[in-house]
């Protein structure tokens, strides 16, 4: 094993410059700190995990709570952690959250309790008053993604604001007849996302003076098979012909695209799609979407946890709580003709 003598022999310092230099605290000059940083790279020389946090007190390490690890969105925040997380040379410990609740005592009773990680990112997951509580007995910073909790720091996506702007855009292309594909009871939980977002496509239809119809409401699972046999029931209900669909999802949204091209449907000729997220998938299929940036939330939420650690390392500049999102139109959304199936339904 090479010591941190032996890198501070090859850069002509001290060891204490050699550990400031590689632990990214104190003040070392940008010269100093690639000559050590070279040094050890030519000896091979990794900084030890267990020194480290004797030394320092820290474990660089970091406890991500997430309610799913085999969503795309989930383990797409999780990747923007991550990788904030590694250029400054933290590691981190993933819990899988789920709904059981003697899981859920363990973990905030028992694992968050071991004093094995500096701190703790919640990803969309619905903290009870009493898991509030013992978060913030653990005396560790704690930043959350998803709805308000006035106990923690918290950065939030206004669900209804994001459906509202994907449903407006549909109205604003002529669109009246407007299907949407949500999420089962069971999907609804945390801070019941299907919901917040079905409740901002029934205020931007409100607003234009359009009232919403259940036989235009189909639920699913949030995964592109649930979108796909979502859109086939909608598509397929006798006297039900809507021009467009708002996904609450992307994954369900390119269910749908499938379903309709199966149906004979011309997207967007004859029907409009749009959905939330930003997917990977939503440039190869074309997709309208409002994305929220999931990347950009992990990236942000691991900052704004660094900052409350390292704030002499960190941009002063406090981050807004409030996560952008934007509306992407592509080619699966087009003004409504009066040739589609919706309107030959509507004039029959």
């Amino acid at each position: 094993m090479v010591s941190i003598d032996e890198v501070a022999r090859r850069a002509g310092v001290s060891t204490a410059t050699v550990s400031r230099a590689l632990s990214g605290r104190g003040n070392v000059s940008a010269p100093t700190r690639e000559r050590v940083e070279t040094a050890a790279s030519q000896l091979g020389y990794v900084v030890s995990a267990s020194a480290s946090s004797l030394a320092s007190g820290r474990m660089r390490n970091i406890g991500v709570l997430v309610p799913y690890i085999d969503r795309w969105f989930f383990s797409t925040v999780l990747s923007g952690i991550a990788t904030a997380l590694m250029r400054r040379g933290y590691d981190i410990t993933l819990y899988n959250l789920t709904a059981d609740r003697a899981e859920r005592r363990d973990l905030f009773q028992t694992f968050l309790r071991r004093q094995r990680v500096d701190g703790i990112v919640a990803i969309s997951i619905e903290l009870d008053a009493t898991e509030t509580e013992l978060l913030r007995q653990l005396k560790l910073p704690v930043i959350a993604i998803g709805g308000p909790n006035p106990q923690l720091t918290t950065l939030t996506v206004d669900d209804v604001a994001v459906a509202r702007l994907a449903t407006e855009h549909l109205l604003t292309l002529g669109h009246r007849e407007i299907a949407h594909i949500g999420a089962n009871p069971e999907f609804d939980i945390d801070f019941h996302v299907p919901t917040q977002r079905r409740l901002g496509f029934e205020h931007a239809l409100a607003d234009a003076g359009i009232a919403a119809e259940a036989s235009l409401y189909e639920p699913a699972d949030f995964t592109i098979e649930g979108g796909f046999r979502a859109a086939k029931q909608l598509l397929g209900k006798p006297g039900v012909s809507p021009s467009a669909i708002f996904a609450a999802s992307d994954e369900m949204a390119i269910g749908a695209l499938l379903a309709a091209r199966e149906l004979g449907y011309r997207v967007p000729d004859d029907l409009s799609v749009v959905g939330i997220d930003g997917h990977d998938l939503g440039e190869f299929f074309n997709l309208t979407t409002v994305d929220q940036f999931p990347l950009g939330q992990g990236e942000r939420a691991a900052e704004a946890l660094l900052r409350e650690l390292e704030p002499s390392a960190c941009d002063p500049l406090q981050e807004p709580t409030s996560l952008p999102y934007e509306l992407i139109v592509r080619g699966s959304t087009a003004r409504f003709h009066q040739t589609s199936p919706a309107a030959t339904a509507r004039s029959s």
